[in-house]
């Protein structure tokens, strides 16, 4: 087996506002293990606020090459047990598990959903990020787009921007990214007309939910807040639903576990992503018939994409049906 990587500038198309900041580009970690005639591919991205540097990464990776591709070629999860005792980071575990799977896949002929026995029917459509900005030019992007389901982002809580968005009966939920107060969070989870938010997202920075009510009437959803399979059991009291990011839990093989988990603690799932290309948003589909919420837009919002496979059609999931996850660079 052969371990290549590269290092790639994803460009949004318009500059990307959250609670955390404003981003024009992010940089990707583009990683290909390939066997014979057979290529699979992963990815990771520099996140500022999960701390995430990727010349760390390569230099990683070139501390693990040898080790990696002495591999022989063996079952995805038994080569994950491999990369465990690694000691590498969720987000670069994420890249090498997915470019995993990817290739043994292809090798064969078989796609991940056909390895994993997973349905496709009725695929839950996935959101359009609507990134902040005024209320207004937010509510302009919501009638004028062709998707169906919307993810709005805010940065503290505006009561009038609420009513505002309530009153636009469409498909909406509303992330702060951790920009909300104690009083912000009591007032949405006692007011009635927020059970009309599909979910609200990640309201407080990490380990400070304890102000959060899963009974009220806000469906809390943890992000930051759930990075893995460990946090499940301690959120029961708080959140309602969990946002599974392959980067985040270290790829498809943990984010299966993790999804199982999450059913037996009756929690709502979403599949998110960050800010990424194809390589990313191809993994990510191929859970979408597994879970209650999708949020897969990362790759509709860059403009210099460089592969193909899976992808999102004003929401629409499109499963490729090649083998492995479907990937090909362009």
């Amino acid at each position: 087996m052969e371990l290549r990587f590269e290092l790639k500038q994803i460009q949004l198309k318009e500059t990307f506002s959250i609670a955390y900041g404003n981003y024009n580009k992010r940089e990707a970690l583009l990683v290909e293990l390939s066997y014979q005639n057979c290529k699979g591919y992963g990815e990771c991205v520099a996140i500022d606020y999960y701390q995430i540097n990727l010349q760390h990464f390569v230099l990683k990776l070139k501390e693990i090459q040898v080790q990696i591709e002495i591999q022989k070629i063996v079952h995805p999860k038994n080569f994950f047990q491999f990369l465990l005792n690694l000691n590498i980071h969720p987000f670069l575990l994420s890249a090498l598990d997915c470019a995993y799977w990817d290739l043994f896949g292809k090798l064969e002929n078989k796609s991940f959903i056909e390895l994993n026995h997973l349905p496709t029917e009725n695929l839950v459509e996935s959101s359009i990020t609507i990134s902040v900005g005024e209320i207004d030019h937010q509510i302009g992007k919501i009638n004028r787009s062709k998707w169906n389901k919307f993810k709005v982002k805010c940065k503290g809580l505006n009561k009038g921007h609420v009513e505002k968005l309530l009153a636009l009966d469409q498909d909406i939920a509303l992330d702060s990214n951790a920009s909300f107060t104690d009083e912000d969070c009591i007032w949405l989870q006692e007011n009635a007309e927020v059970k009309k938010f599909s979910y609200l997202e990640q309201p407080k920075p990490i380990d400070q939910y304890r102000i959060l009510k899963k009974e009220g009437f806000a469906n809390w959803m943890a992000d930051e807040d759930c990075q893995n399979i460990d946090a499940l059991e301690e959120l029961i009291p708080y959140y309602k639903s969990v946002n599974i990011k392959l980067m985040k839990c270290g790829g498809l093989t943990p984010a299966l576990e993790m999804i199982r988990k999450a059913r037996e603690l009756n929690y709502n799932i979403m599949i998110g992503c960050m800010t990424e290309s194809s390589v990313g948003i191809s993994a990510g589909c191929v859970l979408t018939g597994l879970v209650d919420y999708v949020d897969l837009d990362g790759a509709n919002l860059i403009s210099n994409d460089y592969a193909s496979g899976s992808f999102v059609e004003n929401g629409k999931i499109i499963l490729s049906p090649k083998p492995g996850l479907g990937i090909e660079l362009k």
